[in-house]
């Protein structure tokens, strides 16, 4: 087989165990993780691979915490990197920059997720996944990382049927260690989600209600993406893609095996269509709870699209079908503008200057905020019930004997639509973008600058659908639309939900700044319900005075002689 010698640097990799050398003879078709890469917008050779405990990264050091025994990309040698402004909340920060002159270039994010130091590409993966055909001819074996302890399912035969005989390109660790070369997979991406411009059949949206069902549509096997192009700015051309800069809206569906995910998730992607329609280096903006170790081994992070999806542990396909609504771009500002944006929130998130909350700062919340202080306005769709939350909010605290219990309830019913649900989200920002570009040839809206750059930036439109990959994972399905289908999807009895326990991850105090400011929990009695209460005091009060009034005064009228009749 032949083989190439590459130098990388030496990082210690608690994932595999392994260290890797400062140079090793790697097969034909392997190469560094950053080596002819890109990462979103931004070109991978302009990174440093380095792990968690990197002493020579100039980096916020809250951000490193998180990724002590993984491995990240952090920036280089004369590169700017995006900060952040002390004592300033993130909607502020992200405005305030937006409002500032820039220079056109994107800067780094502090930390990417990258997790391994190698890629594999056009690999064929053969009978039981265990070998794979090199470019070259050549045979090399491959392992699948191991399961993470925590992890409910894991790839098994099926997957390996659905990955035979197709071509793929993997992230993971050459491992050359007792004389035997193997390949260590920790993600696994199939070179046929390829997208095809030219083969995408224009289908626009007929109603609004079309963007929804299309994410609604019944889950099927499938082994490749489906496409459906919404609209185009020039019909009938030619569509050359080829390096062009997207946006990208991902909506990951509900669990199978966990009643909590039914709402799904949320993210934000930027990057470029390949040459070939590739697209798995697009940077992912994935925000989870940084307060809880996920069981899936997932880090809230800026990380390559085929990491993001296909991670054999931490995978979203792994354990539902996804949705993407992709905008193609003639000019990168539009997509830069959000990626800077969202790279000073992470710097604030990993500071602890405001925490994942799962009503108010979510991952479709925390993403619709950065469009909000950019300019572009998404349509609001408003709470979903908030007298009802009144009651919600007494029943549940009653019935789980908790005010906090009762608290979440009332956030949840109180929450704007699109901050609260990832498919609300989705689909507001989908038809408004539709809309600005303008259909009938007009934005039926006056519109920012920054929503002005939307209408004259976005090329075309289309919609992806990406199957859930087979495991020994129950099939997921579509995320829900609204709080009451939630409701109804789970059962009645909260003791019978399907719960993945996780394990807290608190925050050293050590890394805390003085200048964030502590952000404080929610009350456990809400203001309108605290405001109710004491009216309720005081009603009963005055009732109470002005009946004890009264009987004072009809004690003092029994002691009055009568009037004589005349």
């Amino acid at each position: 087989m032949a083989r190439k010698v590459l130098g990388v640097i030496a990082v210690g990799i608690t994932t595999f165990g392994i260290v890797i050398p400062a140079a090793m003879a790697l097969p034909a078709g392997v190469k560094g993780a950053l080596e002819t890469e890109a990462i979103g917008l931004l070109p991978a050779e302009t990174f440093r691979l380095r792990d968690g405990k990197c002493t020579d990264c100039a980096v916020p050091k809250q951000s490193l915490w998180y990724f002590e025994n993984d491995l990240i990309a952090v920036p280089g040698a004369n590169v700017t990197v995006s900060g952040y402004t002390e004592g300033m909340n993130r909607l502020g920060d992200v405005a305030k920059w937006a409002a500032a002159p820039q220079s056109g270039q994107l800067n780094h994010p502090s930390v990417v997720w990258i997790g391994a130091p190698h890629i594999l590409e056009n690999a064929l993966v053969l009978p039981g996944m265990q070998r794979v055909r090199t470019q070259d001819g050549g045979e090399l074996p491959m392992k699948l990382v191991p399961k993470l302890p925590t992890n409910l399912s894991y790839a098994d035969s099926s997957t390996a049927t659905w990955f035979d005989g197709r071509t793929v390109r993997v992230r993971g660790k050459f491992d050359s260690t007792n004389a035997k070369d193997t390949f260590v997979a920790r993600t696994i991406w199939p070179d046929d989600f390829a997208l095809q411009p030219g083969n995408m059949k224009t289908s626009p949206l007929q109603k609004p209600s079309d963007l929804a069902a299309f994410v609604r549509e019944p889950v099927k096997a499938s082994r490749g993406i489906d496409t459906r192009l919404l609209w185009e700015r020039h019909p009938g051309q030619t569509r050359d893609w080829k390096q062009k800069p997207v946006l990208g809206f991902v909506l990951n569906g509900a669990q199978g095996d966990d009643d909590e995910s039914l709402g799904g998730h949320f993210a934000i992607a930027t990057g470029r269509i390949g040459d070939k329609g590739e697209w798995a280096d697009w940077a992912v903006n994935n925000f989870y709870n940084l307060d809880s170790f996920s069981e899936k081994g997932i880090v809230a992070a800026t990380l390559p699209m085929d990491n993001y999806l296909m991670d054999l542990n931490s995978g979203q396909q792994y354990y539902r079908p996804s949705y993407m609504l992709v905008a193609v771009l003639n000019n990168a500002r539009t997509a830069a503008a959000f990626q800077g944006g969202v790279q000073r929130v992470f710097n604030h998130f990993y500071r602890h200057d405001f925490q994942y909350r799962h009503a108010s700062a979510n991952c479709a919340g925390i993403s619709v905020d950065v469009f909000e202080s950019l300019g572009w306005h998404i349509p609001e769709r408003g709470p979903t019930a908030p007298l009802k939350s009144l009651a919600a909010y007494a029943y549940v605290s009653a019935k789980d004997g908790s005010l906090q219990s009762g608290r979440k309830i009332y956030d949840y019913l109180n929450e704007e639509q699109t901050r609260l649900l990832p498919a609300i989200a989705f689909e507001a920002a989908g038809l408004d973008l539709l809309n600005i570009v303008g259909l009938d040839g007009k934005a039926e809206r006056a519109l920012t600058p920054y929503e002005q750059q939307l209408r004259s930036d976005v090329d075309a439109i289309f919609l992806v659908r990406i199957p859930q990959i087979p495991s020994s994972r129950a099939t997921g399905s579509a995320p829900v639309f609204s709080f009451d289908e939630f409701r109804a999807r789970v059962p009645e009895n909260q003791a019978d939900w399907k719960i993945v326990p996780v394990e807290p991850r608190p925050f050293p105090d050590a890394l805390r700044d003085s200048s964030s400011e502590k952000e404080e929990d929610p009350a456990a009695v809400p203001g309108p319900i605290a405001g109710i209460g004491a009216f309720g005091v005081l009603a009963a009060l005055v009732f109470w005075r002005r009946k004890r009034r009264t009987k004072v005064i009809t004690r003092q009228t029994d002691r009055v002689p009568e009037e004589p009749v005349h």
